[in-house]
């Protein structure tokens, strides 16, 4: 079962938890939702709040749930859930059920959608929207090495409105 706690008590590395053992990036309703696995983010303080830091490519399906909805969620698996996680990234919501067919248990109780066999959810405000833009990489071999399609990321950044812990 979950219980609340200050996100200033997270006992994770955040470079093992998001880029090692990655996370799900949830968004939507009781209606509809999706889900997508994530490896590149970041946990923080931006204008003195407590504030997550995700990026998603502009052709992912989830967007259009982050960018419809007030809230989104982080959810942070035990390694034993790495397949759960490799199917969330490979499979589009839109061609198929994903959340029903990860076989994870979707949670509707708080703001954001999430995960019941999670061991960490961050709940997130949305408190800004942008992009990568190609100008601003300043390292060509970053650009072609991560954006041959130059589909930049959009990045969000969203207050930790509440942290979940098991």
């Amino acid at each position: 079962m979950f219980h609340q706690i200050d996100p200033k008590e997270l006992d994770f590395n955040p470079f093992k938890e998001i880029g090692d053992r990655w996370m799900l990036i949830t968004a939507g309703d009781s209606g509809k939702a999706n889900t997508m696995t994530a490896s590149w983010g970041g946990v923080g303080v931006l204008w003195n709040k407590n504030v997550v830091t995700c990026y998603v490519r502009p052709q992912r399906y989830t967007r259009e749930f982050i960018d419809s909805h007030e809230y989104f969620s982080l959810s942070f698996f035990p390694e034993e859930y790495r397949k759960q996680l490799v199917y969330c990234g490979r499979v589009s919501g839109r061609n198929e059920d994903k959340m029903a067919g990860s076989g994870l248990t979707v949670c509707h109780d708080r703001m954001a959608p999430y995960f019941e066999e999670a061991d960490t959810v961050l709940i997130c405000k949305k408190i800004y929207v942008g992009e990568i833009k190609p100008e601003g990489i300043l390292f060509p071999e970053l650009d072609s090495a991560n954006y041959p399609s130059k589909d930049y990321h959009i990045i969000y950044i969203g207050e930790i409105a509440e942290t979940l812990k098991k």
